[in-house]
């Protein structure tokens, strides 16, 4: 059986906010303790889903100079930049997570963790969320991968990754919840629209 586009987009989608985050880094302790405040985890980070750096540069023509900028949608699926609550700064770590996806092989994944090397081996800053623009948004020297695959995945990805010494986690189905919960939260919508 090969991963499905629905455990793909179960996976985004949950890690979208702060505490499915969390739930995903306790998968992987080495990341879940490099959280500033243990009391604060949902204070502790910001998660982008499909995230955006800019490039800042600038050209010389005719002795006058213009600065410009260039913005780039990187090959992961979510960066999850970690904050520290009390300051409401950007610390140095940043983790990129790499969702298996449908019809992926092994280059293919760890093309996407190369690529993310190369992108952010240039000055970069972040295209953060709204509700964050007030935080300094310059990148990190600290970035590290995390990798998601699911049961389905072939085994020669599993092998690979961990031959490049490159951290994983296996994710359960979340699909099979999605479906249980969905009739449920139509049943309670039907219900409180018969009330109201």
């Amino acid at each position: 059986m090969s991963v499905k586009r629905t455990h793909y987009e179960a996976v985004l989608a949950e890690c979208c906010d702060a505490l499915g985050a969390i739930a995903l880094l306790k998968r992987y302790r080495p990341y879940l303790e490099m959280l500033p405040s243990m009391r604060r985890p949902d204070e502790s980070l910001i998660t982008i889903p499909l995230p955006i750096v800019k490039f800042r540069h600038s050209s010389s023509t005719s002795g006058s100079s213009r600065t410009g900028s260039e913005a780039l949608c990187l090959p992961c699926d979510l960066a999850i930049l970690m904050c520290d609550p009390e300051w409401k700064i950007k610390t140095g770590v940043e983790v990129f997570v790499f969702i298996h996806r449908p019809e992926e092989d092994f280059s293919d994944l760890l093309s996407r963790w190369r690529q993310t090397q190369v992108v952010l081996s240039r000055g970069y800053e972040w295209d953060l969320p709204l509700r964050y623009k007030h935080i300094l948004s310059e990148g990190a020297d600290n970035t590290y991968p995390l990798f998601v695959v699911f049961e389905e995945t072939p085994e020669r990805i599993k092998r690979g990754l961990k031959g490049a010494f490159l951290p994983f986690v296996l994710q359960e189905d979340l699909t099979e919840t999605e479906e249980v919960a969905e009739p449920v939260a139509a049943e309670v919508r039907a219900r409180d629209d018969a009330e109201g």
